[in-house]
């Protein structure tokens, strides 16, 4: 067996690239001042935060006062959730609107606030994955404090009409927030144009540090804190700021930016190999998600007959690092929410498996993957009763 390594997981995290470890390294070491403190060794760090607040506003096209650093975007999404809802409810609305393949960081938070008594509606998706505005105008309501929508789906990588979306919520005068997580670094990203009010984003999703990311936030929107202290973010977002991961978002945010379209052609072309040369070769499998409006790096595709985690586990004694839709990913014995949301039967969501790229992925991988996945997948289904009983009569109903 060849002995290769090809991480394919790159949806759940990123590599750090060296770049943005050295970009880092003197906030680490020799610069390890505290941005708040009024002497000049503190102020080479506030410097530092300042420079990166400007790094992201030019890449996402928003001023640098709306952005606020956080640790990661299911702080940003708690934050633009919660503070949202607390002050619309004061002026009486209290009626909030998502969709059903939201990220647990959303739909975790709406179940906590449907506990303090908002009412919240989760749109359907359809089986390309895609939220479609009408049914977000029809939701629409006086009471209406806020709408969520997601950028870019975690799982099947769908891209959604947030800016047709975000029309609809400005002209009803009614918050939009997008977990923008999966988006930002990998497709081209306009806050002052795609009519949000509030965006969510993670460095360690395009080769940043874990540990931090940033909340924006349209100037003229006020939110309450999330957490409560010192005066940092400008009073908005306590506690000393995280200077390295700071410099080490915008590091890695300029660099993904400054390539964007060239990766994002060449991942796309690689996608689109991957996944046409796995249906090609496995009977009875699907690609989840709209074929073509989706992340340049997504591959979910659903085997019938298998359960995910033995895939899983089969391809990482051949080295593939991978993700499931299945129970193995949540700790749960249900299927993944989005697979369900999108209208996969109980028995098809079990057998996913999703493969996300990115410009670190070459054409070797890509070869080993449609070499190795097929058989697996093939022999898994030599173990499993139920292949036999899909073959005999069909795919049990749910």
């Amino acid at each position: 067996m060849e002995n290769r390594f090809v991480y394919a997981d790159n949806a759940a995290t990123t590599r750090l690239l060296p770049a943005v470890l050295e970009a880092m390294t003197p906030y680490l070491t020799e610069e390890y001042g505290n941005p708040s403190s009024l002497y000049g060794f503190g102020q080479t760090a506030r410097q530092a935060v300042d420079d990166a607040r400007s790094t992201v506003a030019e890449c996402l096209r928003c001023r640098p006062e709306e952005v606020f650093f956080t640790s990661g975007g299911s702080e940003a999404d708690n934050w633009a959730l919660k503070m949202a809802a607390e002050a619309a409810a004061r002026k009486g609305k209290k009626h909030l609107i998502s969709t059903a393949f939201e990220h647990h960081a959303v739909l975790h938070t709406l179940e906590h606030l449907k506990k303090q008594g908002f009412e919240v509606t989760l749109l359907p998706v359809y089986e390309n994955g895609i939220v479609r505005p009408e049914d977000v105008k029809a939701a629409l309501r006086p009471d209406t404090a806020l709408v969520s929508v997601m950028l870019a789906n975690n799982e099947i990588g769908t891209v959604q009409p947030v800016a047709e979306i975000g029309a609809l919520c400005r002209e009803a005068g009614v918050l939009l927030h997008t977990d923008a997580v999966q988006a930002v670094g990998h497709i081209p990203v306009d806050f002052a144009g795609m009519n949000a009010d509030l965006l969510s984003l993670s460095a360690h999703k395009f080769h940043g540090p874990k540990g931090v990311g940033a909340l924006l936030v349209r100037r003229g929107v006020r939110l309450a804190n999330l957490i409560d202290g010192g005066a940092q973010e400008n009073g908005r977002r306590a506690g000393t700021e995280n200077t390295a991961g700071i410099v080490g978002l915008a590091a890695a945010l300029r660099l993904a930016c400054g390539s964007l379209e060239e990766n994002g052609k060449r991942t796309a072309a690689l996608r689109d190999r991957l996944s046409r040369g796995l249906l090609s070769s496995v009977e009875r499998c699907r690609l989840n998600g709209d074929p073509v409006r989706r992340l340049p790096g997504n591959v979910n595709i659903s085997f019938e007959g298998i359960e995910g985690e033995s895939l899983l586990l089969m391809l990482d004694f051949r080295g593939i690092c991978a993700s499931s839709g299945s129970a193995c990913t949540s700790g749960s014995l249900d299927p993944s929410h989005v697979l369900l949301s999108i209208g996969l039967p109980h028995a098809v969501a079990h057998g996913s498996l999703r493969l996300t790229l990115s410009e670190e992925t070459d054409e070797d991988d890509i070869e080993y993957m449609l070499r190795e996945i097929p058989p697996v997948v093939r022999r898994l289904r030599e173990m499993s009763p139920l292949w036999e009983q899909i073959l005999r009569d069909g795919l049990p109903q749910d």
